[in-house]
C-alpha cells in the first residue's frame, strides 16, 4: 500500500505558525526598541548598572556604569533581535511554500538566535552576572523566560522528523 502525504501535513502548519508567531514578535519587539529608544534604554541602562539591586560589595564590581558601553550593548540587542526577525520570517515564509528542509534550517537558526539572547543574554547575563534578579524595578527575568520557553517549544517543533512517503505491506 503506498500512502501519500497530505499538501497541509499537521506539523508543517505547526512548525510554520510557531515560527511566524515569533517572528511577528521579535520583529514587534524591534521596532518598538528602534521606534521607541529610550524607554527600554533606561532599562538595559539599570540592569548594567546594577543601581536597583542589593548593592552587594562582592556583586557591584560586574557594574557597567558608563553609558557608551551601556548604549552599545542596547544597540547591539536591537541588532541581534533585527536579524533574528528577519531569518524568522524568511523561514515562515519558506514553511508556506512548503520548502520544509530550508524552513527548517532558517527556522533553527532564528529560534537558536532567540534561545540565546533570551536565556545566555537577559536570563544568565542580565539575571545572574548583574543581579537583575534582585531589581523590583527592573527586572525581565519573567518576560524572557516565556519567550524563552515559546522560542524552545518551537524549536522542538521544527525539528520533529516530517511524514514521509512510504510503501507498507501488510
Amino acid at each position: 500500500m503506498t500512502t501519500t502525504p497530505t499538501r497541509h501535513s499537521g506539523l508543517r502548519l505547526a512548525a510554520g505558525v510557531l515560527t511566524g508567531i515569533l517572528a511577528l514578535y521579535i520583529a514587534l519587539v524591534a521596532l518598538g526598541n528602534i521606534t521607541d529608544f529610550g524607554t527600554n534604554q533606561q532599562f538595559v541602562r539599570h540592569v548594567l548598572a546594577m543601581d536597583t539591586t542589593f548593592k552587594d560589595d562582592d556583586l557591584m564590581w560586574r557594574a557597567i556604569t558608563s553609558t557608551g558601553l551601556q548604549d552599545t550593548a542596547y544597540v547591539a540587542i536591537i541588532v541581534w533581535e533585527t536579524v533574528a526577525a528577519l531569518v524568522l520570517i524568511w523561514g515562515t515564509y519558506l514553511w508556506a511554500r512548503h520548502r520544509d528542509d530550508l524552513a527548517r534550517r532558517f527556522s533553527t537558526y532564528g529560534l537558536l538566535m532567540l534561545l540565546l539572547l533570551f536565556g545566555a543574554g537577559f536570563i544568565a547575563i542580565g539575571g545572574e552576572w548583574f543581579a537583575m534578579w534582585q531589581s523590583k524595578t527592573w527586572n525581565g527575568l519573567d518576560a524572557a523566560t516565556r519567550v524563552f520557553v515559546i522560542s524552545g517549544v518551537a524549536l522542538i517543533v521544527n525539528q520533529l522528523p516530517g511524514r514521509r512517503t512510504q510503501d507498507a505491506t501488510t
